[in-house]
């Protein structure tokens, strides 16, 4: 990736229509991010998914001989910075190995865990010495990591831990006592993340080994799916734990958690997009297989219909991805030598947290319409554990409540806007003020016939419709607004589609740039689709949100103001998804 591109803010997508050319892609990384993609996928399917059905038994001594297996690749150090033993790679390498994990199915979770929020809290915010203990072993798999923020009685409400820390007479250790629930690697974890409140009130983060006094952990959960990953809880009686294995500052345990559960939601989006890709994979090459009526499910236009929208939609969310992931990248080379301080790098991903929220919860939703059509596809086979879709399946629904609910966040999504517009990062209130004025006399223009042409049309108009109907809001409810869930859900599910379907236009638009039309017209296809769709659900959504604002004259003026903005002649998208779908069953899966 180029460093002269210019730093973008988080969550100005809203407001700045920009360019295709700030924006990066999947078809541009390097040969040797390639390679890297290459060396984790060889290892996942030749060493790891040889194993999924003793995986599936939890034999944790294959999980973890595979995890150092693969940390003798260097799949385990991607993050680490050179100075501690890792490989301290750019986040597009880092994500493309979260994505080619993927294929590992629950072990993914495994490896995912470990490197991810695991030890990057010590990556991140660790200091020097506790850099120089950890980070090689880490790295190298000579020790493997768990993340222990959840508890029996608090899951997106981390700051409502009930686990304690207290100084010891002597003023050496921590003495902590709690219980964290539903630890991913509980069973084989050397270095556990733990947040407590110090004197039951200031929330901190601790490095706790597993063989330090009063550590236990209980037995496996009985999971719905993911079985291949270890899940227990991790028990602290009394637990001493030195004062220098203190991560960060006592009180600052906040920062810690939410900047981890940033960067936990893009790899968790990232793996989705992996694993809806070989859901596609094995729902078309069935499709070509199995016969009906004398006839292969794939010749029946109904299936097409299914496969050309999985794609659609695995499209969208790799392009939102990705270019989440790009920003990253650009940020961070914009740090130069503060690069070195990983609270610099945890900031400059924290920018985007709202990009980061977005793709979390449009990514793993995306999985589970992907993996759901993929059992409906097998039918009855989809319902038979020896077909792959079925553990899929399982495995799937498990992603919409990881880092964060999607409840969460998508409240999570206006709030950090508005917060930002608060703090004048982001001119918000003055567009939306600006656009009522603008809406009373808004006439629709004429759109272009040019490729893409009505695509950005509608980006444009789905941002005049959220600022619209967010004013329309803030006026309304100014303060009072936090406790209007379902209005702010409304303006998150708005947002996300915003962001998507102006990745995927970018996307495109930059590979017409560079190969023409005729050699992008499958992406072209995928985007027509992917934004018409998505102009439909912010259309309806903006009429409910209205619906429960107003009535009357006042809710009758805004749907008159509304339907300027919605105005457009259909496409033809069943015959597009056909065309898709042909590319899909040609290719035996997901391709560009």
């Amino acid at each position: 990736m180029s460093e002269t591109k210019d730093l973008i803010r988080g969550g100005s997508f809203l407001l700045d229509t920009g360019s295709f050319e700030d924006v990066f892609t999947l078809e541009e990384i390097s040969d040797e991010q390639k390679m890297i993609a290459q060396t984790t996928e060889d290892f996942v399917r030749n060493e790891v998914r040889p194993h999924l059905e003793e995986l599936e038994k939890q034999n944790f001594d294959i999980s973890v001989r595979l995890l150092k297996e693969s940390a003798d690749l260097g799949l385990l150090a991607a993050d680490v910075p050179e100075q501690y033993e890792g490989l301290g790679l750019d986040k597009i390498s880092s994500a493309l190995i979260s994505e080619k994990f993927a294929l590992a199915r629950g072990f993914a979770i495994t490896h995912g865990a470990h490197v991810g929020i695991g030890s990057l809290p010590i990556v991140y915010f660790g200091n020097d010495e506790q850099k120089r203990r950890y980070l090689p072993d880490l790295a190298s798999g000579k020790k493997l990591a768990a993340y222990c923020l959840t508890e029996p009685s608090s899951g997106s409400d981390a700051l409502g831990a009930k686990t304690t820390a207290k100084l010891s007479e002597d003023g050496k250790y921590y003495i902590l006592n709690g219980q964290k629930q539903f630890i991913t690697n509980a069973a084989f974890a050397d270095v556990f993340i733990v947040y407590a409140k110090v004197d039951g009130e200031h929330f901190s983060a601790f490095i706790v080994e597993r063989e330090f006094p009063g550590v236990s952990t209980g037995a496996e959960e009985k999971k719905m799916g993911i079985k291949c990953s270890s899940t227990r809880t991790v028990n602290l009686e009394d637990a001493q734990v030195p004062v220098e294995n203190l991560l960060g500052e006592v009180g600052k345990g906040h920062h810690i958690a939410f900047n981890i559960l940033n960067v936990g939601r893009y790899k968790l989006a990232v793996g989705a997009v992996g694993s809806s890709r070989h859901a596609l994979h094995l729902a078309a090459t069935y499709a070509k297989e199995r016969k009906q009526f004398k006839t292969p499910l794939a010749n029946f236009n109904l299936i097409k219909n299914k496969l050309g929208s999985m794609a659609t939609k695995i499209y969208a969310a790799e392009s939102s991805v990705y270019r989440t992931v790009g920003m990253f990248d650009v940020a961070l080379s914009a740090l130069g030598e503060k690069a070195e301080d990983g609270r610099e790098v945890a900031k400059a991903i924290a920018e985007y947290a709202i990009e980061c929220s977005i793709n979390k919860v449009h990514a793993t939703e995306v999985l589970d319409y992907v993996v759901d059509e993929g059992v409906q596809i097998h039918g009855g086979y989809g319902f038979i554990q020896e077909y792959e879709i079925e553990n899929m399946y399982r495995d799937s629904r498990i992603n919409r409540i990881f880092e964060g609910t999607n409840e969460i966040n998508r409240l999570l999504i206006p709030d950090t806007l508005i917060k930002k517009a608060m703090k004048g990062e982001l001119p918000l209130m003055q567009k939306a003020a600006g656009l009522q004025e603008e809406l009373m006399s808004y006439y629709p223009e004429e759109i272009e016939d040019a490729p893409l042409a009505l695509e950005k049309h509608l980006i444009e108009m789905t941002r005049k419709i959220i600022l619209f109907t967010a004013g329309s809001a803030i006026m309304k409810y100014q303060m009072g607004l936090v406790k209007e869930q379902e209005l702010l859900a409304f303006a998150a599910d708005m947002l996300i589609e915003l962001y998507t379907m102006d990745s995927v236009v970018k996307r495109t638009e930059k590979a017409i740039a560079k190969n023409g039309v005729e050699k992008s017209q499958h992406k072209l296809n995928m985007t027509t689709v992917y934004v018409q769709e998505a102009f439909d659900k912010v259309d309806a959504w903006a009429k409910d949100a209205l619906a429960t604002m107003e009535e009357g004259d006042d809710l009758r003026l805004r749907l008159t103001i509304l339907k300027k903005l919605t105005r457009r002649n259909p496409v033809n998208a069943v015959h597009l998804k056909r065309a898709i779908a042909d590319r899909v069953l040609e290719a035996d899966g997901y391709v560009l």
